[in-house]
């Protein structure tokens, strides 16, 4: 079939749900909430403006020594085989070289690497669960862990996010299965109390999988994430990412065992069904590695700018929730209240990016700023006294201040 419309009817004579969902989309959500225009739909950002819509944390997309070792491998990836899966993976040279310094890296015995951060929590909850599994899932946890629980045939239970009284009655219900969680919550910037959590986890002999994505490369030393920071990496069973985040690359990660890795390898959908890994995304993510271990000055400038924005925007009367980390959400409401929120922003030269249902609850909308490494502190203070003059106008404009 080409183009938009759908029939009107099928074999069965009825109208196909898809168009049904489809019509609803067009008339609730772009006529209704977001006023006819998309939602996603803002300024186009200049020179002048401060991006902080990005997830490079660490400022590497344009590093020169990352750049060029890519490049160098792209001159010369046409004598190397373009692999189907990860299956098919040979088990030597630059390929099983970074594993090793992934897995040393992150104190785990192995590491798989995989597609994206979403493949590798899919795959291997697709491992791990089964529907006789009990799958416990933070509320506000990545989409891909609940699509990974349902891949597997489970039955996911959210608990209300950070409540671990109410996990703990969970397990005491329907007893010890996979808890499945983010290290730090990438809509809302706040960090999982994880050594509480490892202790229940521990206490009723349940399998603990960690979202790092947002945590790698930030946290610990040498970036090694949040668990590695807390001394806790060695008590969480699986630690999952995406690359994509302040490695700025395309892949992910889960750590396990070797038996566990030769296992996922040979049984997840992704592993097997979805192409590998390229040589010259291999060799970007060597260099990406080294960079993160070498240059921790990027962590620490990334920690100052990122206290500092959440400070001034405090102060200004924001209400930042829990959040302590390089995710600063500005809390609005509605859809169209989030819009105009980004709008005002925009047009002061502020670019964030937009967070709407399903990736919050409704009337949950909300301008997420991801704060980086290169950002100056002429521009944080920009921010601010955008801020502080959008709060000056009250919650006309949709905005949660106190």
């Amino acid at each position: 079939m080409h183009g938009e419309q759908a029939p009107s009817q099928h074999a069965g004579g009825n109208t196909p749900s898809y168009a049904k969902r489809m019509e609803q989309y067009y008339e609730k959500r772009v006529a209704g909430a977001w006023n006819g225009r998309h939602i996603l739909q803002g300024r186009v950002p200049d020179q002048t403006s401060v991006l902080l819509m990005s997830n490079d944390y660490l400022s590497l997309s344009n590093h020169p020594r990352i750049l060029r070792s890519q490049a160098d491998a792209l001159l010369a990836q046409g004598r190397s085989a373009i692999i189907t899966s990860e299956l098919h993976q040979r088990q030597d040279g630059p390929r099983q070289r970074l594993l090793g310094r992934l897995a040393e890296w992150l104190h785990s015995e192995a590491v798989v690497l995989c597609q994206s951060g979403w493949c590798a929590n899919i795959g291997l909850l697709q491992c791990i669960a089964d529907p006789d599994t009990p799958v416990y899932i933070d509320a506000a946890a990545h989409e891909s862990l609940w699509e990974g629980a349902r891949h597997s045939g489970a039955s996911p239970r959210a608990f209300a996010h950070n409540a671990l009284d109410e996990l703990e009655d969970l397990i005491v219900s329907s007893g010890p299965g996979v808890v499945a969680v983010d290290a730090v919550y990438s809509t809302y910037g706040d960090l999982c109390p994880l050594p509480q959590l490892v202790e229940l986890c521990e206490h009723y002999g349940c399998v603990l999988v960690l979202d790092e994505s947002h945590s790698l490369g930030v946290f610990g030393a040498q970036g090694k994430g949040l668990a590695a920071e807390l001394g806790l990496a060695e008590r969480v069973h699986f630690r999952t990412a995406s690359l994509g985040k302040a490695f700025a690359a395309r892949a992910g990660l889960v750590t396990c065992s070797a038996r566990f890795a030769e296992y996922f390898r040979a049984s997840s959908g992704p592993a097997i069904f979805s192409s590998a890994l390229l040589a010259h995304e291999i060799v970007r993510l060597t260099a990406t590695l080294a960079v993160i271990r070498e240059e921790g000055w990027r962590r620490e400038r990334l920690g100052r700018n990122a206290a500092t924005l959440r400070a001034g925007l405090r102060a200004a009367g924001y209400d930042l929730g829990g959040c302590s980390s390089h995710i600063i959400p500005l809390y609005a409401g509605t859809e169209l209240q989030a819009m105009e929120l980004r709008d005002a922003l925009e047009a002061r030269g502020i670019f964030g990016a937009i967070f709407f249902p399903p990736a919050t609850p409704p009337d949950g909308a909300l301008v997420r700023l991801s704060v980086n490494a290169s950002i100056t502190q002429e521009q944080i203070r920009r921010v601010i006294d955008a801020c502080r003059d959008l709060a000056a106008q009250g919650n006309a404009l949709g905005l949660a201040a106190n």
